[in-house]
């Protein structure tokens, strides 16, 4: 079964689309060329459904006598010396106050200023027939204009002579370009009353390969002979049918969707109409990318600074009394690079600061630089080169705000609670009992030194436990006790810091590949995305 032909809205609504995903997108030629074309279609399909034919050719084609034949009096005057036909002619059939003839707002938007109207012919009303400049003129803007009208009539009739059919300049320039465009193009080989039927049937014969080499088979070949009348009445009936079918201008606008969507496609991987094809970027890319930019925003010295002001908090509860004090006369690590985020003491929101991180070094920033490159190639592998272009700018776009980003990140990522344990606590309080214990040592010491001088050191009994005095005991106990207990819950504290900042990395990694998805990573899949879009409706323009 064969496919439903989309209608001509379909497809300029596709086109449409493309040229939207496109227009911040891709900075290529067609895409300018695929704006101006869905401007024509609007303009055109505004004008009513007449007929524009167009018979273009050399000079010396006999064209406009050609032209004046069809017109039925000499409208364009035909001559030898070159140029010859400089401006645009208009011949108009049908009756001056019929609204769905009426040219004159097509002829203006064509730019024709020479314009004759044709009695009324039933077979013909509603055919605008142009005689073009010649398209190998001397003159610049005779060529221009000939390539200008060429874009927008409906029906382009090129008039060809025996001398010049198989001019390289006409077909490369014209018929080629056409090939898409078959059905709106009629190839007339003009003046075969200059040959014999035997040379007339070769010189069609040639000319008709000539055409189906370049693509050209399904477009129609007359012989024609303006001068005698040869080949008009068939031309007539095949302009006669073009103008009752009301197609003409459906037809040339959906063969230059087409071909805007042929010229587009360049500009599509194969395959790539599937939307879910993939970000491109795979699992290791992201993690590279991620780990570099964790380097680059310093995680590594965020994690050994938790752990420092973990160890420090710990050691400060759990340390010898003498002195674990002297740990709170350095300053927190966490504090000197500002990181924690401040609570707001109205309204409790965090409000991250920037930090005191040193910035990235030489080293980082080339890790950075290759992973992003790796991953943006992967991200492009396929491509065709504009949207490699095109990822290659969006990523140098987020990279410019990396460095903040980072930082505000990395600032505003929770690194924990601050709260002391309660073991922390327990051995922080029995640090305390055993600092009584000995100062109580202490003291006895002191007051029997005092009863030593005043000579009442008999009055009071001294206790002794296995010899030793006990104010002794109780002095270098404590304090051996707690040196003792601070050795033991040494290696605990630091576990819990070292398990603190395993912690916060992972915390801050997070926090930084939750930047990466969306500086980097989410850029690059919004490319590709928008890839597949734009040749998805690409496809559906051009089928």
């Amino acid at each position: 079964m064969s496919r439903r032909t989309p209608p001509l809205a379909d497809r300029l609504a596709a086109l449409r689309e493309a040229v939207e995903v496109a227009e911040d997108r891709l900075d290529v030629l067609e895409v300018g060329e695929a704006r101006t074309l869905l401007a024509k279609a609007g303009a055109r399909e505004a004008l009513g459904d007449a007929t524009v034919v167009a018979l273009a050719g050399a000079t010396g084609s006999g064209k406009s006598t050609l032209f004046n034949a069809l017109s039925g009096s000499e409208v364009s005057k035909p001559g030898v010396r070159r140029p010859t036909t400089g401006v645009a002619h208009a011949t108009v059939w049908g009756a001056d106050d019929s609204p769905a003839h009426s040219a004159d707002r097509l002829l203006d938007w064509l730019e024709v200023p020479r314009r004759h109207r044709h009695p009324p012919e039933p077979a013909l009303d509603g055919l605008v027939l142009l005689d073009l400049p010649d398209h190998d003129s001397i003159k610049l803007e005779h060529r221009l204009e000939v390539d200008r009208l060429v874009q927008l009539v409906d029906v382009l009739v090129w008039v060809l002579d025996p001398e010049k059919y198989a001019d390289a300049a006409v077909h490369e320039r014209y018929l080629v370009p056409l090939a898409g465009h078959a059905g709106v193009l009629l190839v007339v080989l003009n003046q075969v009353d200059r040959l014999d039927p035997a040379s007339a049937r070769a010189c069609l014969a040639d000319l008709r390969a000539l055409l189906d080499r370049e693509g050209l088979a399904a477009t129609p070949l007359l012989a024609v002979s303006a001068r005698t009348g040869t080949g008009l009445g068939e031309l007539r009936a095949d302009l006669a049918d073009r103008v009752a079918a009301r197609r003409a201008a459906t037809d040339r606008l959906t063969a230059d969707v087409r071909a805007t969507a042929a010229a587009l496609s360049a500009h599509c991987a194969p395959g790539s109409a599937d939307p879910a094809g993939g970000s491109g970027v795979g699992r290791q890319d992201r993690e590279q990318v991620t780990a570099a930019l964790a380097e680059a925003a310093g995680v590594p010295a965020v994690a050994a600074a938790v752990e420092r002001s973990v160890r420090r908090s710990g050691t400060a509860a759990t340390g010898w009394s003498l002195v674990r004090w002297t740990r709170k006369l350095r300053a927190d690590p966490l504090d000197r690079l500002h990181l924690g985020g401040a609570k707001d003491s109205e309204q409790g929101d965090t409000v991250v600061a920037r930090t005191s991180l040193p910035a990235a070094g030489a080293v980082q920033r080339a890790a950075v630089t290759g992973a992003v490159r790796q991953a943006r190639a992967a991200a492009g592998e396929g491509l065709p080169q504009a949207w490699r272009d095109e990822l290659r700018r969006t990523v140098e776009v987020s990279e410019e705000r990396l460095a903040d980003e980072l930082d505000r990140a990395v600032a505003g990522t929770d690194l924990g609670p601050q709260r002391t344990p309660l073991w922390q606590r327990g051995v922080g309080g029995l640090q305390w009992l055993l600092m009584l214990v000995a100062l109580a040592g202490a003291l006895w010491l002191l007051a029997l030194v005092a009863l030593g001088l005043l000579q009442l050191d008999d009055v009071v009994p001294l206790p002794r436990v296995e010899g030793l005095p006990l104010p002794t005991l109780l002095l270098v106990g404590g304090l051996l006790a707690g040196a003792l207990l601070a050795l033991v819950a040494r290696p605990f504290v630091r576990a819990r810091a070292r398990h603190r900042a395993r912690r916060a990395r992972l915390r801050l990694e997070a926090a930084v590949d939750v930047v990466a998805q969306q500086e980097v990573l989410a850029p690059m899949a919004e490319v590709r995305e928008d890839h597949a879009r734009f040749c998805a409706a690409v496809t559906r323009a051009g089928r």
